[in-house]
Formats: C-alpha cells, structure tokens, sequence
C-alpha cells in the first residue's frame, strides 16, 4: 500500500524535492522580452495608495511596450491567500482551517511568502512584477527581497513604501 503524504518524514519529504533546471535560461527569456525582470514592492498601510500608484505605472510601462503584471493584495486574497472563510464553501472546513489565511501575525507572514516566491518567478521569467501589499513587518519584505535576489536577480528587488496621508 502506498503510503500517504502525512506518514512521509519530513527528511524524506525535503530530500525528494528537486530543483529542475529549465532549458529555456532567465538570459534568454530577458532577451526574448528586451527587458530584465524585477520586483516593484509597494508597502504601506491600508488605503495609503499602492495599489493606485501600481497601477498607475503599471499603465505606463504597458504604454511603452513593456511585459508587466500587477499582483494586488486584496485581489491575491480571493485565491492564492484566500481566507478560511473563503475556502470553507468549496473545500470544507478542514481545508479551509489548514490552508486558509487570516489576517493575523503568522497569516500575514505566510501571505508574503506565497506571494514573494509567485512575485520571484514571474520576475525570473523577465516580467516586471509590481505588487501591492500591506506587508507590514520588515522580516517578510526582507525574506522577500531575499527569494528575489537568491533567484539570481541581484538588483531585482524594489522597495517602494507609501507614506501619503489617509486624508489624501
């Protein structure tokens, strides 16, 4: 009988994990596009305009034939970071409880992981990433701008915090 994933060590779970190279290289993807990917990280708290600003330059680099894609946080929250709230209706409770991200410290932690490591492969295929995230603790935009640049973007990571005034 097979055994199931929940029986597997995690030694034997981290060994059969393999990195597969593609044949098709960063360098050649970048040259493809005429472009170097990246990483646009826009910070700063609820309401202060990241999304907007995103945006915004994501409308101009399109206007001059650039290859872009915008990850916004609350549109993110509906899949990939959604809420058990969210994933009770389709996969029940339990899927729901285990896989589902509130709002809280760790939540938010593990949102910016996700979102980090999707924003660091699309950049590595030479898109310009830009992202709007609330991600409030330096840690996690740290780890971040760690998974870009460990992917071999160097200079690919780009920290833009906004700080305009909740009255604007």
């Amino acid at each position: 009988m097979a055994e199931s994933a929940d029986d597997v060590s995690k030694d034997d779970v981290s060994k059969a994990i393999v990195w597969h190279d593609q044949s098709v290289s960063r360098l050649q993807r970048c040259e493809n596009l005429g472009q170097r990917g990246c990483v646009i990280w826009f910070t700063g708290l609820s309401g202060c305009g990241k999304s907007t600003i995103a945006n915004a330059l994501d409308v101009m680099l399109s206007g001059k034939g650039r290859a872009t894609t915008l990850l916004d946080g609350d549109n993110v929250r509906h899949g990939l970071c959604a809420p058990p709230a969210v994933l009770a209706a389709e996969h029940g409770e339990d899927f729901a409880s285990r896989f589902g991200l509130g709002f809280g410290a760790v939540d938010r932690e593990e949102n910016i992981r996700r979102i980090g490591n999707v924003a660091a492969l699309m950049a590595d295929t030479g898109l310009i990433t830009l992202t709007a995230f609330v991600s409030p603790y330096r840690r996690d935009r740290d780890r971040v701008r760690k998974i870009v640049t460990d992917s071999g973007l160097p200079d690919g990571f780009i920290e833009v915090f906004v700080d305009t005034p909740q009255e604007v």
